[in-house]
């Protein structure tokens, strides 16, 4: 397993980060209530994002990669999200496959997606859940069989961003005995014989990426397109969602971050019984506790991006408490923006609302923050013995 930090210097961060708010200023946010409502998915949009160098954060220069720190891509992250935090999550998860590959690939591989991948002239998705495995995810039973020098796959991944339109999918099959270790991942090309689709869900937010299942019906793959090793599929899975847990959390900052700045506007702005709702001190105090909230879940975010930068020993309990913690503060601090912005807020042209229902699904993904609390707890109880 390879290292794809690369040290950037301060000057060259606030150069990244201007770069990143720019376009995320001028190709996102000017969209997002359109591509919300159509449930557009801005293609176009994210190859430009490629161009940027987003679409492979982490993973190395030679394919085309940034290779910047997990602690950088946070702060990227949260700039997309405070444009739109659908289309900044729906990178995040590409990049989480583009680093599997780029981490646990061999050579043929990361030269075969990688440079794809990273230029985002094609996408990547995820494939773990099921429909009866979605929580308790070492219970999968999409199988794949081994057939001389290939893999037959036979089974149905729920909830998959970007089902229908990924290049590559990163599927967790059963190819031994029940339980973690008999978990292995597989490359399966977008086009593969016997790969389909389900219809694009009808979600409460996150519409402007597909959500679909991602059937495997006897698709057949050389045992090349083995990522990592046979056997090896749960940890690499693992592995992938501690970043996908923090880059979900820095998200949610982003998002609730410009809920939160639209309701410092708003209430200088609106009158109420002859004074601005700045003057009344429950608003105060309600601003104040929304911030403390989004600094404190910020903290947490940073400090489990350096975690796994640096391997640090409890890495999956920190990249637990960030994401716990900052997307449960993140929706409240959204939810509470609506709620100071009274009616308007519960319109879609003043964009609240829209940020509220996109938020709400990062308390579920990549592990519930009810499992975050199982990790968590696992992890303090194991100190104890």
């Amino acid at each position: 397993m390879s290292s794809n930090v690369m040290s950037i210097s301060a000057e060259e961060r606030t150069a990244i980060l201007d770069a990143v708010r720019d376009f995320a200023s001028s190709e996102i946010a000017p969209h997002a209530l359109e591509w919300d409502e159509r449930k557009h998915f801005p293609r176009e949009t994210l190859r430009h994002a490629g161009e940027l160098g987003l679409g492979g954060l982490y993973v190395r220069d030679d394919v085309g990669g940034t290779a910047m720190s997990r602690l950088d891509a946070v702060a990227v992250v949260e700039e997309l999200a405070q444009a739109d935090p659908s289309i900044a999550a729906f990178i995040t998860i590409h990049n989480m496959v583009a680093w599997m590959i780029d981490t646990y690939g061999d050579d043929a591989q990361r030269q075969e997606w990688l440079p794809l991948l990273t230029a985002m002239d094609g996408f990547g998705s995820y494939c773990l859940t099921e429909p009866g495995a979605g929580s308790d995810a070492a219970a999968i039973t999409t199988s794949a069989i081994r057939s001389g020098e290939h893999f037959v796959l036979t089974g149905v991944k729920q909830f998959i961003s970007g089902g229908g339109e990924a290049s590559v999918y990163v599927v967790m099959a059963r190819t031994g005995e029940p339980g973690a270790r008999g978990i292995t991942a597989f490359l399966v090309p977008g086009d593969a014989e016997g790969l389909s689709f389900g219809v694009n869900e009808k979600k409460m937010g996150w519409n402007a990426q597909p959500t679909r299942q991602v059937i495997l019906d006897e698709v057949r793959v050389p045992v090349s397109a083995v990522l990592g090793g046979e056997g090896r599929g749960f940890s690499i899975a693992m592995s992938a969602l501690n970043g996908g847990r923090v880059s979900i959390a820095a998200c949610s900052l982003g998002g609730a971050q410009w809920a939160l700045d639209r309701a410092v506007a708003y209430v200088h702005e609106r009158f109420t019984f002859g004074e601005p709702l700045a003057e009344k001190q429950s608003v105060i105090f309600t601003l104040a506790d929304m911030a403390t909230e989004l600094r404190a879940a910020r903290a947490l975010v940073r400090d489990a991006a350096q975690a796994i930068d640096e391997h640090h020993p409890d890495v999956a309990m920190q990249c637990a408490m960030a994401k716990r913690y900052a997307t449960d503060a993140g929706f409240r601090v959204a939810n509470e923006a609506l709620q100071l912005h009274g009616g308007y807020g519960y319109l879609h042209d003043y964009g609240i609302e829209k940020v509220v229902r996109d938020l709400r699904v990062h308390q579920i993904l990549e592990g519930t923050n009810e499992i975050m609390r199982v990790i968590i707890g696992r992890e303090l109880m194991g100190t104890r013995r």
